[in-house]
């Protein structure tokens, strides 16, 4: 499988670094290529997402991203997050995925990655007033909604769908097109909340949850509510799919510009970006799963300092690998044992 590589910038490149090494302990045939993204890019090139990263980008069967956002650029008329809000576009992965385990908590955000508020018609008028317009198609929503309860039923079985539907004519569209849509998938559970209230309900009783199904924005609000439930942004982690190949998966963190340099990032959400990655894009849920445990593994026997911890991104790094192989060492010994003759001590 091919790989477009994106360290991007801040510490990008050093939980990018990171992840490489953990694939390369991993039993999988990955061709990883490094590109350009983001503000060094902009840097380099002029260009966010210059013409060769987005080709690689197109020609692969996944994006793997470190992290994106220079100070330099803020406020400038060309800035990293262009870049990505671009590369969303160009490979049209409409459903972004977020999930957040924890301590009584075990959901999946699917958030439309692709229409709303962030991609509306916008300007400023002769008056001054300015103006962001929601919009969606039935369609859209109808995709989205399909690829909600899809995944419930590899789940718990349960979709809430949250809207405004008591404010917002998109969010009445948007509820009318999931009942139509949740008929074709009669083993799982609908229920309707308004945005407000889920926010609410994630901070009191977030175990009720399975799947969130919901637009951009709100997706965008509540998934890093409920990331905040399960140790903070430094952990999250995302998939952003489309009809087929190649996803993007990325830490949901930013490129922390003030820790940059100084080995101390942590690589938890980018390798379980990787997981994500193994298991959504390349149908490997065993090794995906290996990899989420030798995390959890890594969380206890060195933290980094965000964590309260003293370990470093290398240090990190190494004891997922030394989970890796002691896990992997495990089930040579196992196989080992089941295949011997009958007879053998």
């Amino acid at each position: 499988m091919k790989v477009a590589l994106l360290p991007g910038d801040g510490i990008g490149p050093e939980v990018a670094a990171a992840a490489v090494r953990v694939l390369r302990a991993l039993p999988v045939d990955l061709q990883l290529e490094e590109h350009l993204f983001g503000g060094a890019a902009i840097r380099a090139t002029g260009d966010p997402l210059p013409p060769e990263t987005l080709t690689a980008a197109r020609g692969g069967d996944a994006v793997l991203m470190g992290a994106v956002g220079d100070p330099a650029f803020d406020g400038a008329e060309v800035r990293p997050e262009q870049g990505l809000l671009r590369l969303r576009c160009e490979l049209d992965v409409f459903a972004n995925l977020r999930p957040a385990r924890g301590d009584g908590v075990d959901l999946l955000v699917v958030r439309e990655l692709v229409g709303g508020l962030y991609f509306g018609a916008r300007g400023v008028r002769d008056d001054g007033t300015v103006f962001d317009t929601m919009e969606y198609r039935p369609d859209e929503v109808e995709r989205i909604a399909r690829r909600g309860f899809a995944l419930a039923q590899g789940r718990r079985g349960h979709v809430t769908s949250v809207d405004k539907a008591n404010v917002l004519d998109t969010s009445r569209m948007w509820r009318q097109t999931v009942e139509r849509v949740a008929a074709d998938y009669p083993d799982v559970e609908l229920e309707h909340m308004l945005v407000d209230n889920c926010a609410m309900q994630l901070v009191l009783a977030p175990g009720q949850f399975d799947v969130i199904l919901t637009e951009n924005t709100f997706g965008d609000i509540l998934s890093d509510v409920a990331a905040g439930l399960t140790g903070g942004l430094g952990l999250a982690a995302s998939a952003s799919l489309g009809e087929g190949r190649p996803g993007i998966f990325e830490p949901v963190h930013g490129s922390a510009p003030d820790i940059a340099g100084q080995g101390i990032a942590n690589p938890a959400a980018m390798l379980r970006s990787v997981a994500l990655m193994l298991g959504q894009g390349f149908d490997e849920p065993g090794v995906a799963s290996q990899l989420e445990t030798a995390v959890d593994t890594a969380l206890v026997s060195s933290p980094t300092p965000d964590l309260g911890g003293r370990g470093t991104t290398a240090d990190f790094t190494d004891a997922v690998v030394r989970a890796l192989s002691s896990r992997q060492a495990k089930g040579a010994l196992t196989r080992s044992r089941r295949s011997r003759p009958r007879g053998e001590g």
